[in-house]
């Protein structure tokens, strides 16, 4: 029989080969996946640190309006009286009864407070227990993260300070400036005291405090000077222009960087 030209011959049927480059695609698509994952998780992410950093922002600013108002209680108070108010009042035997945070408090509109309150008798009386137990807005820094009724607020106290004692400071004794001298000082968290409490920060507390004190906002603190401004200051202020800022009348150069 005769073969047909045309027709095919008979092929064993060809065996199929993977590509060698096979692995390599599969590795690919997963690198490419876990981009994909990695941006998805930045996407996510990014928002929570804005807002994580407008927060502390906010917070800042918040804690910079209370000094502000306190500044400018302190500075109706000097207005009225004639100097800044003591540090503290004592009794005639000198013992400690009331802090200026309870002396500016008509200053803050909270003058039925401040005439509920016992001058005669210490901060901590039982006769005192209804302002002891009031919270004062103003006096509360929202990054502090302390007990209730405590305040991260503190005036510098000292003899060369705009607070002494109690003894009254009239501005005009500030040699070195009103707008040089500090007078309120934001301070940690851990060094806070009952708003009431005639305790407040001295020259040791302010110039120990540093880089790596637990301040209530990053990098920086908050004070407040003789002339009501508020500055918050970074953290790397060296120790002699913190306290060349403390003294009334030292007559040293001093450098503000906010």
């Amino acid at each position: 029989m005769t073969s047909n030209p045309y027709e095919s011959p008979d092929t064993p049927e060809a065996s199929v080969e993977h590509p060698q480059s096979a692995p390599h695609f599969r590795i690919f698509g997963y690198v490419i996946g876990a981009v994909v994952i990695l941006g998805l998780l930045v996407a996510l992410m990014t928002p929570m640190m804005f807002r994580g950093s407008a927060h502390g922002t906010a917070r800042r600013v918040h804690c910079m309006n209370n000094m502000r108002q306190i500044s400018l209680a302190l500075l109706n108070y000097e207005s009225e009286n004639g100097s800044l108010p003591p540090a503290y009042t004592v009794d005639e035997d000198g013992n400690r009864l009331h802090s200026w945070r309870t002396l500016i408090l008509p200053y803050l509109e909270e003058k039925s407070l401040y005439e509920s309150i016992d001058l005669d008798k210490a901060w901590d009386h039982p006769d005192n227990a209804a302002a002891f137990e009031t919270e004062i807005h103003a006096y509360c820094c929202p990054s502090a993260g302390r007990e209730e009724f405590l305040t991260t607020y503190l005036a510098a106290n000292g003899p060369e300070f705009c607070f002494n004692g109690s003894t009254p400071r009239a501005l005009n004794e500030i040699a070195d400036g009103a707008s040089r001298t500090i007078t309120v000082i934001d301070v940690p968290a851990e060094n806070a005291v009952h708003w009431m409490s005639p305790n407040d920060a001295d020259e040791k507390k302010i110039l120990a405090m540093g880089e790596d004190s637990n301040f209530n906002h990053s990098g920086v603190f908050i004070m407040s000077l003789g002339d009501g401004s508020v500055h918050s200051v970074s953290l790397n202020q060296s120790r002699e222009n913190r306290r060349a800022m403390l003294t009334i009348a030292g007559g040293e150069d001093v450098w503000l960087d906010d």
